[in-house]
């Protein structure tokens, strides 16, 4: 991990570690009403789902947009037959599962909050990186290996939060709009086609949803904990095939299947998240 990676998590934790130096002795209950500004640090990572374990390589043979097309061998043959995984392909004809990599994450925010009896309610805006890279590969009879690969490089999100005070402990769900940037890659163990990417980087939007506690040890200062499900959409990446120096015959471009051209897509756009985090926010 990149140096200009780690600052803001030291920054962070540096915050959290720094609190009870920061404390100042303060009797009652605690108002919540008021801005704050903060950060969080913590662990990201790619759930399992039933979307990603059927993932395969998908194909527009016929250039009508339309994805889910057989590329076809001369023979008339299944060019993929071999299948597909959920991961990224290590050969010709093997494949390892990464697709569901944990990694660190960090964000800054700032928000408002406004206390009515024991009900807290509240806005927060916040932006960041959360990692992981998640992988599909397609395997062909010649052998051949095809993976993309789909990276979240940084996320914001405005998030709306409702909760309930335990004097000094706020306990809230919240939820609200996320934006994700992606990039996006391409590998392959075919030397003779040519290969195209369209779309490497690429943003969506999705929503995000969670709850957490916050636990406020002075009048200024308050740390917390934050769970974290955001889910993104991102389908604009393809990849398109064309002859290089396979022969004309060649299953992406055979003019007798193909429209001259092959374009690569994945059959599931969803990208999902969780994680846990640790925050801590000045209160002014």
């Amino acid at each position: 991990m990149k140096f200009k990676s780690i600052a803001p998590l030291g920054a962070t934790l540096f915050l959290v570690l720094a609190a009870p130096a920061m404390a100042q002795d303060d009797a009652g209950s605690p108002d919540w009403t008021g801005p704050y500004v903060g950060g969080s640090l913590g662990y990201n990572w790619l759930p399992n789902n039933k979307a990603n374990d059927l993932e395969q390589v998908y194909f527009d043979t016929n250039g009508d947009g339309q994805y889910g097309d057989i590329v076809q061998t001369p023979s008339g043959g299944n060019a993929f037959a071999p299948g597909f995984c959920d991961g990224k392909g290590t050969s010709a004809t093997t494949c390892s599962s990464m697709d569901r990599e944990g990694k660190a994450a960090w964000s800054a925010m700032a928000g408002y909050d406004m206390q009515m009896g024991s009900i807290v309610v509240g806005g927060v805006i916040e932006g960041g990186q959360s990692y992981g890279t998640n992988y599909v590969t397609g395997f062909s009879t010649t052998p051949a290996s095809y993976t993309l690969g789909r990276r979240l490089d940084w996320e914001a999100a405005a998030r709306l939060r409702a909760g309930f005070a335990l004097n000094r402990t706020l306990i809230y769900a919240t939820g609200g709009l996320a934006y994700g940037k992606f990039k996006n890659s391409f590998q392959t163990t075919n030397a003779l086609n040519s290969f195209t990417e369209n779309n490497k980087s690429e943003g969506d939007w999705g929503y995000t949803v969670g709850g957490g506690i916050d636990h406020k040890i002075s009048d200024n200062f308050s740390i917390g904990v934050l769970y974290r499900y955001t889910r993104f959409n991102p389908n604009d990446y393809t990849v398109t095939v064309t002859q290089g120096s396979a022969p004309a015959t060649n299953p992406f471009v055979n003019p007798a299947t193909t429209s001259g051209q092959t374009v690569i897509s994945r059959s599931n756009e969803q990208y999902t998240t969780q994680s846990v985090r640790v925050t801590a926010a000045f209160r002014f």
